[in-house]
Order: C-alpha cells, then sequence, then structure tokens
C-alpha cells in the first residue's frame, strides 16, 4: 500500500470514527433528555399528590370543634372570626340547615384571626373547651359582637362580661388560653388556612369543595348538590 492509499484509508477511518462519535453523542443526549422528561413528571406526579393529600389533611379538621354526626353525609368546614360580622350572620344559619336535616350535616369550625385583636378572641374560644363550653361561648361571642369589637377591633376588656351568663371558670379560662394546646391549634388553623387559600371569613369547604362565590344561595346550593350524593 502506497502513502497515498494509506492516506486516504487513514482519512476514510478517522472520519468514520468522527461520524461515530457524534452519533453516539447525539444517543445520550436523546436518552438524557427523555430520562429527564421521565424523572420531571414522575416528580410532578408526586408533587401533585403531595399537595392532595396535605389539602384532605388540612380539611379533616380532626382537632377541631365539631357538631353532628362524624359519619354524616355532608362535612361542613369552616373558617371563622370570631370578630367577622358576616360570620356571625352565617352561623345560625348554618345551624338552622343541620337541624332540618338531622345526622346529615357534620360541622368543623376552624379559627383564623384576621381582624385586629381577633386572636384574643380565639384564645377564649379555644380555652372554653377545656371546660366543656365552647360552642355556648362562641354563640355568646357571635350574639354579643357589636359589645365587644369596635371599628373592626376587638376590646379584650369587653369580651368577660358578655361571656358570664355562659358560666365559665374565669380563672381558670385566663390560665389556659395560653397553653401550648392552645397555640398548637391555633397555629394548626393558620397553616391550613394558608395551605387552603383562605383570605376571608367565612369561608366553607362542603366535602372539599370549595364555594364556586361567596354568598348564602351558593353554600345553600353546595350543600344540597352534597346531600342528593
Amino acid at each position: 500500500m502506497n502513502r497515498k492509499t494509506r492516506s486516504k484509508q487513514v482519512n476514510a477511518n478517522s472520519s468514520y470514527g468522527r461520524t461515530s462519535l457524534v452519533a453516539a453523542a447525539v444517543v445520550i443526549l436523546v436518552l438524557a433528555v427523555l430520562a429527564a422528561t421521565f424523572f420531571s413528571k414522575d416528580d410532578d406526579t408526586q408533587s401533585v399528590q403531595a399537595e392532595v393529600a396535605a389539602r384532605q389533611a388540612a380539611l379533616a379538621s380532626e382537632h377541631s370543634p365539631a357538631l353532628g354526626d362524624p359519619g354524616a353525609k355532608v362535612h361542613i368546614v369552616e373558617f371563622l372570626d370570631p370578630a367577622c360580622e358576616t360570620c356571625a350572620l352565617f352561623f345560625p344559619m348554618v345551624k338552622q340547615w343541620m337541624a332540618e336535616v338531622p345526622g346529615e350535616i357534620h360541622l368543623s369550625v376552624r379559627h383564623v384571626a384576621f381582624h385586629s385583636g381577633s386572636d384574643y378572641a380565639v384564645k377564649i374560644l379555644e380555652a372554653s373547651r377545656k371546660q366543656g363550653k365552647y360552642w355556648q361561648t362562641l354563640e355568646a361571642l357571635l350574639m354579643s359582637q357589636r359589645q365587644w369589637v369596635q371599628n373592626h377591633t376587638v376590646q379584650p376588656d369587653r369580651i368577660g362580661p358578655v361571656i358570664a351568663a355562659v358560666g365559665l371558670n374565669m380563672e381558670q379560662l385566663m390560665a389556659d388560653m395560653n397553653t401550648v394546646e392552645v397555640m398548637r391549634h391555633m397555629e394548626q388553623d393558620k397553616k391550613d388556612s394558608i395551605l387552603l387559600k383562605v383570605s376571608a371569613t367565612p369561608e366553607y369547604f362542603v366535602n372539599g369543595r370549595p364555594l364556586p362565590s361567596f354568598g348564602r344561595q351558593q353554600l345553600a346550593d353546595l350543600i344540597r348538590e352534597e346531600l342528593r350524593k
């Protein structure tokens, strides 16, 4: 083989080698992209599943005060601010609906302190649970709301007199307000309200479904729809 022939063969082998390397690199790149896409989709699926699980846990409201049969067909989760005027209007309405269909609706109440100073009223409510008088205290606060809320701001010194008729041991109540358990419940409600994107009160979830828009009729329709299922 002469030098010219050998040179041509070397060039051909070199060109073939470069082509093979390029082809291999392309295959590796394609495989890498496919793998990245696969794992990205897997990560997205896991992320969605984790979000769904977190929402379900938030809506379970296992630590919250509740009314009605736990096995009821409809579970209403209400995020409530005791200083909220609309909450005071809606709560009796929901209780009336529950009375109309005994055993069919379960209500869980969650606390969010959107109004100035409302965290004090929430502590009162949480502490009243230790004496078994939560619902009486809640109704007393909502019915007398105008007496202890001025310009959307809670007046703590006015709360004692309006809940006096409930029969609470006030000394115990004051001691229980700042316990670790009360703080833990409040923190959990706040955390869940953020996760569920609660930005105003009252906010309702009916069997996990939020209202399409806020209103008495919208809430009634959603409850009826779930009762018919």
